[in-house]
């Protein structure tokens, strides 16, 4: 398995493993959340692929690596195109300011990851 895989994959790994265990504990709150996040990103008045271009600019915005690398994901499995991927690149660069760039970096290599093979991405949203 080549390290594009593994990164991929254990992403994948740890965030279902850990969402199920936060999801057994019988905490109301947590699940409403995890529930209404999953709801949030479902086909509506706008596209799954416009909801999910849109968290990736927020997570860039609101720096979390994780969010970010789940909506890399999650927009290329919705079928945006490199190019769609760097115009939200560039309003989450734009409106966060010169801090996202490390993010940015990151977002990218996950990206170019991706696009290199790796084809295991997050089957569900549940906040990044």
């Amino acid at each position: 398995m080549s390290d594009t895989e593994d990164r991929v994959r254990e992403f994948t790994e740890f965030r279902q493993r850990m969402n199920k265990r936060i999801l057994d504990e019988p905490n109301q709150v947590v699940r409403r959340f995890f529930a209404l996040d999953t709801q949030t990103y479902q086909e509506g008045a706008l596209s799954v692929k416009t909801k999910e271009l849109c968290g990736l600019v927020a997570s860039l915005v609101l720096r979390c690596d994780d969010c970010i690398s789940y909506h890399v994901a999650q927009c290329k499995d919705a079928g945006v195109n490199r190019d769609e991927m760097f115009e939200a690149f560039s309003i989450g660069l734009v409106v966060g300011g010169s801090i996202v760039i490390p993010h940015l970096r990151r977002a990218v290599d996950f990206l170019d990851r991706l696009e290199q093979g790796a084809t295991e991405t997050p089957p569900v949203h549940d906040h990044g």
